[in-house]
C-alpha cells in the first residue's frame, strides 16, 4: 500500500428494500474534513486522468460498476516514492479509498460499463484557482500502460 494511502471496508445493510451502505462518517478514523461531495462518470473505453492535488485528500467510493484506480506516488519523501499500485472498488469491491495529496491518480471501467464514483475530497473545488493538476495518460514520466487510447 502506497505510505498514506487507506482503503475502509464499507458497511452494507439489507433488507428486503434494498440496501443501504455507508461511505463516510465523521466519527470514522480515516475522516480528515468535508469540502464537497460529487459524482463522476467514467464512460467505458475511457481513461480519467492521470490528475493530482497539492493540498486535497480525495476519497473515492464507486457507487455503480467496477474501476481500476491506479496510483502513482510522486511525494519526494514518500517511502513509496516512484512506486505504482491497481486498486480495484466497485460493486464488487465496495470500499472507500482515501488518496493523499501529491499521489497521482486516474481510473477507467474494467467490465465495459459505466462507472458512477463519489468523490468527498477535504476542501471545496475552487473555480478561480484549482487545486488540479492533469498529467497526460500515456506520459512516459509515469511507467504505466492503461491499455487505452482515448483518456485524459
Amino acid at each position: 500500500m502506497l505510505e498514506g494511502v487507506e482503503i475502509k471496508k464499507l458497511k452494507i445493510i439489507v433488507d428486503e428494500r434494498g440496501f443501504l451502505m455507508e461511505m463516510l462518517r465523521c466519527n470514522d478514523k480515516i475522516f480528515e474534513k468535508f469540502g464537497q461531495v460529487y459524482l463522476t462518470v467514467c464512460n467505458p473505453d475511457y481513461v480519467k486522468g492521470w490528475h493530482y492535488h497539492k493540498k486535497q485528500t480525495d476519497n473515492f467510493v464507486v457507487v455503480k460498476g467496477n474501476a481500476k484506480v491506479v496510483l502513482y506516488d510522486m511525494r519526494k519523501d514518500s517511502k513509496t516514492k516512484s512506486q505504482i499500485q491497481e486498486i480495484f472498488l466497485g460493486e464488487n469491491n465496495p470500499i472507500l479509498l482515501k488518496i493523499p495529496p501529491y499521489v497521482v491518480h486516474g481510473m477507467a471501467s474494467i467490465d465495459n460499463e459505466k462507472v458512477y464514483l463519489i468523490n468527498c475530497p477535504t476542501l471545496p473545488y475552487n473555480y478561480g484557482n484549482p487545486d488540479e493538476y492533469r498529467i497526460d495518460f500515456k506520459s512516459k514520466d509515469i511507467s504505466y500502460d492503461w491499455g487505452l487510447d482515448k483518456g485524459g
